[in-house]
């Protein structure tokens, strides 16, 4: 089921499916929820599942000029408050990570449990934010050619032929993406506090799914992080980059599903 929900008078896209158990997948940066479609084939058999296209990705529309990860997790509340949804584990990859852990700051009480896929919970440092701003300036100037050169390399160098139409296909969903949404998720990156102190204070479980080859996010300054939570799993990929959805489904898919069954009640 494929529905719209207005969320400051933006309209934003989310699909159901399957049954039992509530799991929330959220996408990255320009993505769309269609990266998990493989994954909800299976995951539906077990859970209810729930993607979203966060605003400005997708088909959600653009809700405001800064996509902050606070407006990018009231848009995944909404729709979950809408679906009466009161228990759920939440999943994100990348920018979703970001989205997941204000979630999960704001609902402990629903939310059992996280997984950051390919994602963190620092906050930018001056580094990191002046390579934003420079980006924002690449989108501004030529959307087109960041986009083209952006997303090869978020896999490992090894696995870039062997998924050369799938990474066509993420440029080519990339491409609808606006200039004015891509800056809007860039500013927002780029502003976030991060969720270092929520990491050190809950007890909720927390999956971490890392590639060793991921050029975006450092394994070791992971790995540190992991050792944050009370309740700390974690997938350490090899001859994996940031997309370990497309670069090693057979190893993600049952350890996240596992994670997921984990968090429920016994």
């Amino acid at each position: 089921m494929s529905e719209f929900i207005s969320f400051r008078e933006t309209p934003i896209h989310y699909h159901v499916t399957g049954a039992g158990p509530w799991v929330v997948l959220l996408h990255g940066f320009l993505e769309s929820f269609d990266i998990w479609d493989d994954f909800a084939r299976q995951l539906e058999k077990d859970f209810s599942v729930l993607m979203v296209d966060l605003p400005g990705h997708g088909r959600s529309g653009v809700a405001d000029e800064i996509h902050s990860m606070e407006l990018l997790a009231e848009s995944v509340l909404a729709i979950i408050d809408h679906l009466k949804i009161d228990k759920f584990v939440v999943c994100g990859h990348s920018m979703g990570g970001y989205v997941s852990l204000e979630i999960a700051w704001n609902r402990s009480s629903q939310v059992r449990g996280v997984v950051l896929f390919h994602s963190h919970a620092a906050p930018d440092d001056d580094a990191a934010k002046e390579n934003r701003r420079r980006t924002i300036n690449i989108v501004k100037l030529n959307r087109t050619n960041f986009i083209h050169q952006f997303i090869p390399d978020l896999f490992a160098e090894e696995n870039q032929l062997r998924l050369d139409k799938e990474i066509e296909a993420l440029r080519n969903r990339a491409a609808s993406t606006s200039g004015k949404s891509v800056v809007a998720a860039l500013q927002g990156m780029m502003d976030r506090k991060g969720s270092l102190d929520f990491l050190m204070s809950t007890e909720l479980p927390v999956l971490f799914v890392i590639g060793k080859n991921d050029s975006r996010m450092p394994y070791n300054k992971l790995m540190a992080q992991a050792m944050l939570p009370s309740h700390s799993e974690i997938l350490l990929l090899d001859k994996v980059g940031h997309m370990g959805f497309l670069e090693a489904p057979e190893k993600t898919l049952p350890v996240i599903a596992g994670f997921f069954r984990r968090c429920q009640p016994e």
